[in-house]
Formats: structure tokens, sequence, C-alpha cells
């Protein structure tokens, strides 16, 4: 695995739509790469760019810190997001989603980098206790267990990949205490 020289950055609300056009297209990519995250194969870049829009919006009011990841030539190849639980009884809690890497970009080291970025964040936040799902059969699986993640267990027939066959969902967990 060559590893790539890419810059984590946290993006604000502004910075996060002037991004929507990589991100749409980091999104278009995975899913068009198969990966199960929440969009099928017939979506269309106006429903990708109205997702993103949404996340600028939870960026906005403080409940989600989105991360992209740079490549050397300075566009974003890679995403992950950090979603803060806001209910009274887990105010140390919070959901890593989204860890998209374009293909052009995957296999050297930016899911990783993403991942611990969310880490690192989820500490600032103060939130200690970080969960998240991952299609039962990709390469993400593996990438979670490398970095210390503990697997709960696969739900099947959790979601639909997005040819509309089904996949099971692994829950992973993380203690940052």
């Amino acid at each position: 695995m060559t590893q790539l020289q890419a810059t984590i950055e946290t993006l604000d609300a502004g910075a996060a739509r002037a991004a929507i056009p990589a991100l749409t297209e980091i999104l278009r990519d995975c899913v068009a790469n198969g990966a199960s995250v929440g969009f099928m194969a017939w979506n269309t870049l106006p429903e990708f760019e109205r997702y993103w829009i949404g996340v600028a919006i939870e960026v906005e009011a403080g409940r989600t810190i989105l991360l992209a990841a740079r490549d050397e030539s300075g566009a974003i190849a890679g995403t992950a997001q950090l979603q803060l639980i806001a209910k009274p009884n887990q105010p140390h809690r919070a959901e890593v989603a989204k860890v998209l890497v374009h293909s052009r970009a995957r296999r050297q080291g930016l899911g990783a980098a993403l991942v611990n970025a969310a880490e690192a964040a989820a500490r600032a936040a103060k939130r200690d206790l970080l969960v998240l799902d991952s299609d039962e059969d990709g390469e993400a699986r593996r990438l979670y267990r490398r970095l210390g993640w503990t697997e709960v267990g696969t739900i099947p027939r959790y979601a639909l990949l997005p040819d509309g066959s089904f996949c099971g969902s692994t829950i992973f967990y993380k203690s940052l205490a």
C-alpha cells in the first residue's frame, strides 16, 4: 500500500458548502463502486448534492464535524463525519459516518487517516465512546478492525447495496476513555 501524502482538515459550514461539488463526486464514485452508504445506483447528482447541503446544515448547527482529506494537489479525495449525539443521556457518545474515499485514492492510507482524525475530533469534543456500522463484506470492515475498533456483531439484510441486493451491516464501537 502506497501512502498518499494527505492533509486532513475540519470543514466549517462555509467550507462544507464550497466543497459540495467535490464531496458529491466522492459520494457518486463510492456508490458507483458498490458502497452501501445509503444511496442506490439510480440516485442522481442533485440527490447527492442535497445530501451534502443537509450535512452543511448539520455542521452549521454544531451537530456534525465534517472532515476532508486533500491529496497532494489540494483536491478533496476523501471525507468522514463525526455525528455528535445530542441525547441528554449520551453526551459522551458520537457516531462516525460516511467514511468515503474516492476510488482514485483508495488503498493509500486515507481511510485510516480519516478515522484517526475523527477519533481526535471526538476527543476534542469530549466524546469518548464512538460507534459506526459498515457493510459486512466491505474493505472498511478490515480497516476498522486494524484500527482497534471492537466488532459487536452483524445484522443480516440490514440495507441494500446500490444494485438493490441485500447486505448485512457490522456494528463497531471504540472506547477512547
